[in-house]
């Protein structure tokens, strides 16, 4: 299956729909601080609530499970929970090292959500990665 010219061919026949906000629906689960915190980071000292992107390692039940709600609501394109998973965004966080985790395992979680989503549905949906500007 050639996927980038079975995108291309989707999107001269329709508007092509990407997810919509992943905070925003991080937000409605309604965590708390244990959820964004894996067991190398029970006892760290900075306040974890709040660095989305970890939870791709520390919750990726969510994380798959709001890819899976994109792709039901008729999401073509889903984006990895990566927004601020950057050496340099992480620092805020001190896990500046745990950068390349967060982006390996959220890149495995959305693509795991589409593969389930093509063996259920028949539908073919494709992986985007996502980067936001850092806080610095």
């Amino acid at each position: 299956m050639d996927t980038v010219n079975d995108l291309t061919a989707l999107s001269d026949q329709r508007i092509v729909i990407i997810d919509g906000a992943m905070g925003t629906m991080i937000q409605q689960v309604g965590l708390d601080e244990s959820d964004f915190r894996d067991e190398p980071l029970k006892d760290h000292s900075i306040d974890l609530k709040g660095n989305n992107e970890m939870l791709s390692i520390s919750r990726p039940d969510v994380i798959r499970d709001i890819h899976a709600q994109y792709l039901a609501a008729g999401a073509d394109i889903v984006e990895t929970n990566t927004f601020g998973a950057t050496a340099i965004a992480q620092a805020e966080y001190g896990l500046s090292h745990r950068a390349r985790d967060m982006n390996l395992a959220s890149a495995r979680l959305a693509r795991e959500a589409v593969d389930a989503h093509l063996r259920t549905t028949g539908q073919q949906a494709w992986v985007a990665g996502a980067i936001g500007p850092t806080n610095v």
